[in-house]
């Protein structure tokens, strides 16, 4: 099967599940309810690019702390519901994406096994250096992430929005009073829709809605089935998203803040800074990062050198 039809069947059974799951919570209508059905039935299984020939190098396993090592194991705390950076595969518990491939990968030039476990997107950060080895969780490079932890960028993103096909809601980014916007909790995205909720209000329009959920799952669904009028998240899981639905949703705009994402690093963590930056130029030398992404389709995304602890917004 061509990896481009299992992709987009895996994800499409993933949102319909969502749909499903949220319906009567909801109040959809009859026909956002008919489509979920309509696309409960695609399944399909999901395992990712294969980096089982990954080697370790010896050189840069040697730079990690002694706690990453002792176990034999790298953890990486993720949030799987954002597709196609990280989320579930069919089976419901095999963490899938470009940002899983890229740990398993970077796990492998340590010589470790990758232990991808699934969080929160808001309690990722807090729990590096404890639970978590690292995080990978398409995570913006901002500073004020900075005063908590460090970061080893990994991905360029920016964030755009999505409505239904043909804006029936007749949405205008430059003023969305009045509207509800759907985003995920504890994203950049989230961060602006609110300041620009306080300005509607400030300015004494009409009450702009923000509607945020804790899986972008959920922040897609409330879109496709009516809840929200527009949602806001990082530009390739919303062209991801809205390649799944059908022709129900497109993108609203362009894409908006091209910025940095990165991996969590337990703050002044230099040792495991430098590990993580050696062993991922490593793999853009040898292309092994380059296929990751253009086997998901976001080698737009790619970097050439990751740095450390560089922030591409104020937000």
């Amino acid at each position: 099967m061509q990896a481009g039809k299992a992709l987009k069947t895996a994800a499409a059974f993933m949102l319909s599940v969502a749909m499903l799951a949220t319906g009567a919570a909801c109040g959809t209508s009859d026909d956002s309810d008919a489509s979920a059905s309509k696309s409960s039935s695609k399944s399909s299984e999901l395992t990712g690019y294969d980096v089982s020939g990954v080697k370790k190098d010896d050189a840069i396993a040697k730079m990690l702390p002694d706690y990453v090592n002792k176990d034999g194991k790298l953890t990486i705390g993720m949030d799987t519901s954002y597709a196609p950076a990280e989320f579930l595969a069919a089976d419901g518990k095999t963490p899938v994406g470009f940002d899983v491939d890229i740990a398993k990968a970077l796990a492998g030039v340590f010589g470790l096994e990758a232990d991808p476990e699934t969080a929160n997107f808001d309690s990722i950060i807090p729990a590096v250096g404890a639970k978590y080895d690292i995080g990978i969780s398409s995570f913006t490079v901002t500073k004020e992430r900075l005063e908590a932890v460090d970061f080893v960028s990994h991905f360029n993103a920016g964030s755009a929005w999505a409505v239904k096909k043909g804006n029936p809601n007749k949405v205008d980014t430059s003023d969305l009073c009045g509207k509800k916007v759907a985003v995920q909790t504890a994203t950049m995205q989230e961060t602006a829709a609110n300041k620009m909720a306080k300005q509607c209000k400030a300015d004494g329009k009409a009450e702009m809605d923000v509607i945020s959920s804790k899986l972008q799952t959920d922040v897609t669904t409330n879109v496709v089935t009516g809840k929200a009028d527009v949602f806001y998240a990082d530009s390739p899981v919303a062209g991801y998203a809205i390649a799944q639905t059908d022709g129900e949703l497109e993108t609203l705009g362009k894409t908006e803040g091209i910025a940095p994402e990165g991996i969590v690093v337990k703050k002044g963590d230099q040792q495991m800074d430098e590990a993580l930056q050696k062993a991922l130029q490593k793999l853009i030398d040898d292309g092994t990062y380059m296929k990751i992404l253009k086997y998901w389709g976001v080698q737009d995304g790619a970097i050439s050198k990751p740095e450390i602890n560089t922030p591409g917004t104020n937000e």
